[in-house]
């Protein structure tokens, strides 16, 4: 029993050795640094929105501090193309990549930089450039993804004008797919222009056949009366001819302008006429109709009367982007005049009784080829894509 105490009296006696301590003191420490980073993981205030602007504002802020350097320089994007951007720096071609932090930012943008951009670089070799900055853009031509229309695909900005390029005959008018190019033209701040190409082909009966040329040509007069009555600028041309190439080269002086459309439709052959540049131009297809992908880049070409001109890959569907269904009709001129007469406020001038827009139709006020266009819209923007 004595043994026992003296044991107990020696355990209260007991001080630990320095190592002994330094040692539990570390453990200590490193269990107490786990626990706070499970509790930072755990914590869920760091994705408020609240917390979320300030952190963009501070990325704004580490921006600007950045372009505070001396050695920024600013151009503009000429062309996009596998071995990098190429950047216009006062007349002068710099081949750059994207800065990290660009890459970084989070849009619905496919492409975060697009030709027309004004950009800030700098240069790390002769010929060779970081872009750190993309300028606020003054105007954009955009089209949905055509793969999920998830993202933006955006094909040009800062421009004045879209000539929205048509053909007759071949391939044939298709003014469903002009509707949406002037849309996504006024929804990007620009000015649509439809420029007709092809005309000499209305009176060759010899290469195809004659009443398909006849039907050609009374769609034609009816596509100039329904968009002189929506109050959109139409002019037709023929690089066969020279027919219309005045007034289109008037049209384009001392603006920069693009030229979108369908494939085969003669943007390339129009560009060519109009700077005298040789783009390779496509032929088309006998049995659909349809022209093969010439232009695969898109790129800013200067003109020598003034201003700049855009050529841009040709297309075959183009889905608006960022278009809702009650805002379509805001869209054609004529069908949102008419509406104030219609019975119902909420009237889609589709189905309803007593509407206004379909009667006008009927009497010839409004033309059937704008209002198919309509429809037609209408109906897309219900229907749910499915991805290729």
């Amino acid at each position: 029993m004595k043994k026992d105490n003296e044991e107990d009296k020696r355990g209260d006696r007991w001080v630990s050795h320095p190592l002994e301590e330094e040692f539990h003191l570390k453990e200590s420490r490193k269990d107490s640094k786990m626990q706070r980073k499970l509790a930072t993981s755990k914590d869920r205030s760091k994705y408020k929105k609240t917390d979320q602007s300030k952190y963009l504002k501070g990325l704004e802020k580490e921006k600007e501090l950045k372009l505070t350097k001396t050695d920024w320089l600013e151009g503009r994007v000429l062309s996009i193309v596998p071995q990098g951007i190429i950047v216009d720096y006062n007349g002068e071609k710099i081949s750059c990549i994207l800065k990290g932090l660009l890459k970084k930012d989070k849009t619905h943008a496919k492409n975060l930089v697009a030709v027309g951009d004004f950009v800030n670089f700098e240069k790390i070799s002769e010929n060779e450039g970081i872009i750190s900055h993309v300028k606020p853009r003054r105007s954009i031509l955009s089209r949905a993804d055509n793969l999920s229309r998830r993202k933006e695909q955006v094909l040009a900005v800062n421009i004045d004008q879209v000539l929205i390029t048509v053909s007759v005959v071949n391939p044939p008018l298709k003014p469903p797919l002009v509707d949406r190019y002037i849309i996504a033209t006024e929804m990007g701040n620009m000015k649509p222009i439809i420029v007709v190409n092809k005309i000499d082909l209305l009176k060759n009966t010899e290469d195809y056949d004659p009443i398909f040329v006849e039907i050609e040509n009374e769609l034609y007069e009816e596509f100039l009366k329904a968009y002189k009555q929506a109050k959109i600028q139409v002019i037709s041309v023929s690089t066969v001819t020279g027919e219309g190439m005045e007034e289109l080269r008037e049209a384009m002086r001392d603006k920069a302008s693009v030229f979108s459309g369908q494939s085969g439709v003669g943007k390339s052959s129009l560009i060519n006429m109009i700077t005298g540049l040789n783009i390779r131009v496509s032929e088309i297809v006998e049995k659909t109709k349809k022209g093969a992908h010439t232009t695969t880049t898109t790129q800013l070409i200067p003109l020598d009367f003034g201003g700049w001109c855009i050529d841009t890959p040709g297309i075959k569907s183009f889905g608006v982007w960022d278009l809702k269904k009650t805002e379509v009709e805001g869209y054609f001129n004529e069908i949102h005049e008419c509406r104030h007469n219609c019975k119902f406020l909420d009237c889609t001038h589709t189905h309803e009784e007593q509407c206004a827009v379909v009667q006008a139709v009927e009497e010839g006020k409004i033309s059937p080829i704008r209002y198919d266009s309509y429809q037609a819209l209408i109906q897309s923007i219900g229907e749910q894509h499915v991805r290729r």
